[in-house]
This record gives C-alpha cells, structure tokens and sequence, in this order.
C-alpha cells in the first residue's frame, strides 16, 4: 500500500465509521429519543428499520444507476447529502419528518459506505485490495465498538440532537480530504441489478443470503431495544448502558477477527455452525435467565462475539460460491445484512408493543435457530439436488 494513499484509506474509513455511528446511534438512546418525540419505544425502533431498508433496498439502485457518473463526485455527493442529514435531524420536530431524514440518512450512508469500499481498492496497488477493504469495514465494525458508547454517553451531555450535528460537522474532515487528495474514478465493470439477481439465482447463494437475514435478523431483533432490556435487568444510567456498550463492541470485533481466523483453518462451514450455535444459546439463556447484571453482562458479550464471528465466514463462504464475480455476491451479502437489521428491529418492536421488552430474547432465540436449520439444510444438500 502505497504510503501517501495509505492514510487516505484511513479517512475513508473515517467516514465510514460516522455514518455507521448514525446508524447504530439510535439503539443506545431509544428511550430518549421515543420521550422527546413523544412517541412509544416500539415506533423509535423504525428509525432503525428506516435507515437499514432505505441502505438495503436504495444503495444497489442508486450505483447501478449512476454506473458512468465518476466514483468521486458520486461520493461527494452522497457523504455532502449524509452530513446535511445530520443537520435535518437538528430541526426535525416530528417523528414523520425524522422518519424521512433517516431514509435520506440509510440511502446517502449506504451508497457512500460501498462507494467507499470500491475507491480505496483503486487507491493501493493490486495486492493489498483485502486490505484496503479490511480498513474500512474495521471504520464501519469501531462504529458499534466507540461510535454508539461514546455517542450514548455524550447525548446525556449534550443532548441527542446537538449528537448528530457533531458528527456532520466531523463529516466535513472526509468531504475536504476526498475533495482535495482522490484523483477522479471511473467505475469499472458494472455491478447491475440484473447481475445481481442472476447470482441470487444460485440456490446456494440464495441460501446463504437468507441464512445472513436471519442471523442479523435475530442479532438486531434485541440490539436494537437493548438499552431498555437492559434496564429491565437493573437500574442503569446512561454512562452504565455506554459502558456495558463499549464491552460488547469490543467482542463484537473481537469476533469479527476470531471468525476470520477460524474460518481461514477450520472452513468456513465450521465457523458458521459455530457461530449460529453459540448466538442461538446465548440468546436462550438470556431469556431464561433471572437474577444478577454481571451474568446478563457475560451472555451479552458471547453473543456478541458469536454473531460476529459468523460475519467473515459467510463472506468467505459466498466468495468461494461465485468466485468470477465476489463483488457481486459481496455487495448482495451486504444489501441483506440490512434488510436482516430493519427486520429484527421491525419484529423488536411488535414484541414490544405487543408483550414486552422481555420478551425480545425469546424471539430472537427463535430467529437465530432458524439460520442454524437452513445452514444445516444447506451445508447436507448435495451437489446434484442444486444443479438440476
């Protein structure tokens, strides 16, 4: 990697981190964000939705669609319209008006994140694109692990709004650098929505994604509200719930590396069971268990490390299934991560609404057991009942 572009990536990464701090940043102050808005815990969850469908559903769209507008300039614009949005949440009086910025939030923040990815592979020579790319998926995995505590314990300070007109204004350090130091990009070979859908064709790959949905269905089926299922655990301040967020972070990165590992030795059809495994369990002693904060606490960081740890495997997994074209399978892998986070904080919030915040390990118990049937279905099918 060549030195002066080196740091470059970094601020890629930079940029990275903040909108995945946007994104995240309502989990940890759900509860103050439904008082001020006057709304119900459940209906801040759709902040969350929100964001994650419009990355999921808008991103792959709008790329396709600006396939000869120069990589530079679209990312430009999209980090530019993200750093405004921040600002729209400053003055956004209702829960409908926020409801819009966080769709203008997911779809300016999801195209920029995978513009993001594509340009630091064309800042570094041929051999080090994995690690450009791990450079800024390390951006978007520290926005779980600094992002949302420091963001949770700042809104105590400074409040929630005044949060998100920080980071736009942080935003403005990637939008100068890109301005001045990336040279114009043209995209090369066009990832279309038709490309697109011909490898979802793949039963395998269908597969896999479906297992991705679920897995990070389940993960965010209790993420998302876990600020309030902590405290119906024990009384907790918000520097408490940032701290006990900074830890499972940690193990969420710490996962993330664990996964690769194992996967790199193991194969990553043994990282996969392991992972689903270990998050299905966790989540089941969640839910049944009573009783002290410490062991909620110890549960919580495992199960945080488990469904990290499946995150490589399945990438590595979907790489080995279309090797002429990872990128494709990449950015669909990534498309349904998405769609996993708005459906577990969708099905989070009619538990909710419905029962009660107690309740959310069950149901994402239930998710997560079904990945690991469809990763057991999947990993004993045989060659021949694929191909025909």
């Amino acid at each position: 990697m060549s030195m002066d572009n080196k740091w470059v990536v970094y601020i890629l990464a930079f940029a990275v981190f903040l909108i995945g701090t946007v994104e995240y940043l309502v989990s940890g102050i759900i509860q103050t964000v439904a008082a001020d808005l006057a709304v119900t815990t459940s209906s801040s969850g759709l902040f969350v939705t929100a964001f994650a469908l419009s990355a999921a559903v808008g991103a792959p769209i709008v790329i396709a669609a600006t396939i000869h507008l120069d990589r530079k300039k679209l990312l430009l614009m999209m980090l530019g319209i993200f750093m405004l949005s921040n600002w729209l949440v400053y003055v956004s009086p209702s829960f409908e008006m926020m409801l819009v910025t966080r769709m203008i939030q997911g779809l300016s923040g999801g195209v920029a994140t995978v513009v993001a990815m594509a340009v630091s592979t064309r800042l570094v020579e041929e051999g080090n694109r994995g690690r450009a790319i791990g450079i800024i998926l390390m951006g978007l995995s520290s926005s779980l692990v600094l992002g949302l505590p420091v963001g949770t314990f700042l809104s105590e300070g400074i409040g929630w709004r005044q949060l998100f007109i920080l980071i736009g204004l942080l935003g403005l350090i990637p939008l100068l650098v890109i301005y001045k130091k990336v040279p114009p990009i043209k995209a090369q070979e066009a990832v279309t929505p038709r490309a697109q859908l011909a490898v979802i064709k793949n039963k395998k790959i269908l597969a896999a994604v479906v297992i991705t949905l679920l897995y990070i269905g389940a993960y965010s089926t209790l993420f998302t509200y876990i600020a309030p299922f902590l405290r119906t655990r024990a009384e907790l301040s918000a520097s408490e719930i940032s701290g006990i967020l900074f830890l499972a972070g940690i193990c969420s990165f710490m996962g993330s590396k664990i996964g690769g590992v194992i996967a790199d030795r193991k194969g990553p059809k043994f990282t996969i069971y392991f992972g689903l495994s270990l998050q299905a369990s966790m989540l089941l002693l969640l839910s049944v268990m009573d009783g002290v904060i410490t062991a909620h606490i110890v549960i919580i960081m495992l199960w945080m490390l488990a469904t990290w740890a499946t995150s490589p495997a399945q990438q590595l997994y979907l790489v080995t299934q279309v090797p002429h074209s990872p990128d494709i399978a990449l950015s669909i892998n990534t498309s349904f991560i998405q769609f996993g986070f708005a459906l577990g904080s969708w099905i989070g919030g009619l538990v909710i609404s419905n029962s009660s915040v107690e309740h959310l390990g069950w149901s994402g118990f239930v998710i997560a057991s079904l990945s690991l049937l469809l990763a057991i279905r999947l990993f004993s099918l045989k060659k021949e009942q694929l191909s025909s």
